[in-house]
């Protein structure tokens, strides 16, 4: 990675992390970046690396700024919700402002101050047709042709979701491998999730790309919806993920996604690192 910075040689970062899914971002804005995929599998190597689930780049855009996201095997994703929380709480907090709009790949995204810490966003609309998750070919998407009629949901990125009896004692791996079914060309999220009470799901997480994660705030929007579709939960739902709670609201401008966010440190790479690695 080549990066273009003022006043110092190493690249400046922040750590953050929504319900414990991580994140190292790069501001952008006042200095050029660009991102390997040899770059992102660097930093995302908890040993040698920082580690995070995505690495999130903010540059300058429509609104208040485009958000462009890296998985740790260096692919990219087109949304991550509980980074465009993060990082929008954190503009929200530089700026004074209570709401922005953020663009990624999934289009523009709407970012509030929802008071008492918490942060929403609002994901857009799902996406229900096998064309938009995509799909390998025209299918219904309620209940696939796979063992256990999972539902295959588009929320910028493609899901699979797993409805069983109790999500915790699932074998998140066994489902994992769905990843990489057939079905999905871009291959997939995977979520196991289960009903523990009305209008409230249980659910973990087999990120794409990335592996089992604590939360993903797509995968919590999918998955709502799915519930939503089936007839399972209302459209307004709690999602209690491994790292903590979400608030899903399937309104009709599309998914908001309401949860607490935390900004943990700051940091710089070195730039014999980053020339090491490039």
């Amino acid at each position: 990675m080549r990066a273009m910075t003022q006043g110092s040689d190493m690249l400046p970062f922040m750590k953050m992390h929504g319900l414990g899914n991580d994140f190292v971002v790069l501001d952008g804005r006042a200095q050029r970046v660009s991102v390997t995929p040899a770059l992102a599998m660097a930093i995302a190597d908890r040993h040698r690396g920082v580690g995070f689930d995505q690495l999130a780049l903010i540059e300058e855009g429509k609104g208040d700024g485009h958000l462009t996201f890296y998985n740790a095997d260096g692919s990219t994703a087109g949304a991550c919700g509980n980074a465009t929380r993060c990082i929008a709480r954190y503009l929200m907090d530089a700026s004074g402002k209570t709401a922005l709009t953020l663009t990624t790949e999934r289009g523009q995204l709407l970012a509030e101050d929802a008071g008492n810490g918490l942060t929403s966003v609002n994901m857009g609309q799902p996406q229900l047709s096998w064309d938009e998750i995509p799909l390998a070919h025209e299918i219904d998407t309620l209940e696939l042709p796979i063992e256990g009629a999972p539902t295959a949901t588009g929320m910028g990125n493609p899901h699979c979701t797993f409805f069983v009896e109790d999500a915790e004692a699932a074998d998140l791996a066994a489902y994992g491998r769905f990843e990489h079914h057939p079905l999905y060309p871009q291959r997939t999220n995977v979520q196991v999730a289960s009903l523990v009470g009305p209008d409230h799901l249980r659910m973990r997480v087999w990120e794409r790309g990335v592996g089992p994660t604590l939360a993903s705030g797509s995968s919590s929007c999918a998955t709502a919806v799915a519930a939503a579709r089936r007839g399972l939960t209302g459209r307004r739902v709690t999602v209690e993920l491994d790292g903590g709670t979400l608030i899903i609201d399937w309104r009709e401008d599309g998914v908001w996604m309401t949860g607490p966010t935390a900004h943990v440190f700051d940091g710089r790479f070195n730039t014999a690192w980053l020339e090491d690695v490039s």
